[in-house]
């Protein structure tokens, strides 16, 4: 065959081909307003920060190729064995991030998911790491007020709609829920609430922030308002502290909550003289914050109940078991549930 012919040759394949080329593949429009080519099958997903990771993990998790940050076994022990095993990849956005785009082809997903915040900064990375691997990379926006969107948007991404719908299905009962009941508390009854993250407690997240979502959602009056100048984590002073007079103090670190019972800088507060002080529970992700997905919504259960007992009645250590055997897809023991909820109750 002279060149000629062989060039007419693969001409004429590339032609008979792009048609099927064409039908295994399909657009999706992500929450950045990009169109994302993807794969008529999605088998290997890699996220590119926690809220992802979570989030996958919870609804297709044998499309999962690895996890932001390997599992600790305090994480590992309330989750099914595969997931103890996911590899830590590293994460590609937000604070820290620690992967190089050769670690991102090595993997080799079909897919990569950012989930949580879209904004210009997101757009861009999404963009340059698509560009420079090859690899569709898809944003998912919504906060925890949008979880049960999030969820079937992104069951519907992944191919998995019947599982997200029984995910979201959760996320309308419990949002539906707690809006409810707290309507009728009026706004100068909502209690007072202080968010202490670190060793210290003196690191918060200001009201409106990604960090409290779940405090707004429930009523509480955030004593760290937009007034601190920062839009997400900010630091604080005892002195602040003291001015503000918190009801409730919810702690994020065990050392902290241990600490504030004899620490003498913490005694003049309201809420540590009445015992208001509480540990969220943390495994294997925060009920609280960190990360801020979808691992929020029983924290909403249980900060509802804190705040309001007389409202929400029901057992959370049965909510929490029912939570557990459907996003977690593992019940947790006894023994598990008391280590979960040790921070419910002061030190005797």
């Amino acid at each position: 065959m002279t060149r000629r012919g062989f060039a007419g040759a693969l001409v004429a394949l590339a032609a008979g081909l792009a048609p099927l080329v064409a039908a295994a593949q399909t657009r999706f429009t992500d929450d950045g307003g990009r169109t994302v080519v993807l794969p008529s099958r999605i088998e290997r997903v890699m996220p590119a920060g926690p809220p992802a990771s979570v989030d996958l993990l919870m609804l297709a998790p044998e499309k999962l190729i690895g996890v932001t940050r390997a599992l600790s076994p305090a994480q590992a022990a309330y989750l099914p064995a595969r997931a103890g095993s996911l590899p830590g990849l590293g994460r590609l956005t937000g604070r820290g991030n620690t992967v190089n785009l050769e670690i991102v082809v090595k993997a080799a997903p079909d897919l990569i998911v950012d989930l949580g915040t879209v904004g210009d900064t997101y757009v861009s990375l999404a963009d340059r790491v698509q560009q420079q691997t090859g690899i569709p990379y898809v944003l998912i926006g919504g906060g925890l007020a949008d979880t049960p969107a999030t969820l079937r948007r992104l069951g519907a991404l992944l191919g998995a709609p019947a599982r997200a719908e029984l995910l979201a299905r959760y996320a309308d009962a419990t949002l539906a829920l707690v809006k409810s009941r707290i309507a009728g508390v009026p706004p100068d009854r909502r209690p007072s609430v202080y968010v202490a993250r670190g060793p210290r407690g003196l690191e918060t997240g200001v009201a409106g922030s990604i960090n409290t979502e779940a405090l707004d959602l429930v009523g509480a009056r955030n004593v760290a308002t937009a007034s601190l100048g920062a839009r997400g984590l900010a630091d604080v002073s005892m002195e602040q502290l003291l001015a503000w007079q918190p009801e409730f103090i919810i702690a994020i670190d065990p050392g902290f909550y241990r600490a504030v019972w004899q620490d003498p800088l913490w005694q003049p507060l309201a809420a540590v003289r009445a015992k208001h002080v509480y540990l969220a529970p943390a495994w294997p992700f925060g009920w609280v914050d960190e990360p801020p997905a979808a691992n929020r919504l029983l924290g909403l259960r249980w900060l509802a109940k804190l705040l309001y007992p007389s409202l929400f009645p029901e057992d959370i250590r049965a909510e929490a078991r029912r939570f557990y055997a459907l996003f977690y897809q593992q019940e947790p023991s006894d023994a598990q549930l008391d280590e979960l909820l040790a921070g419910t109750k002061p030190p005797s």
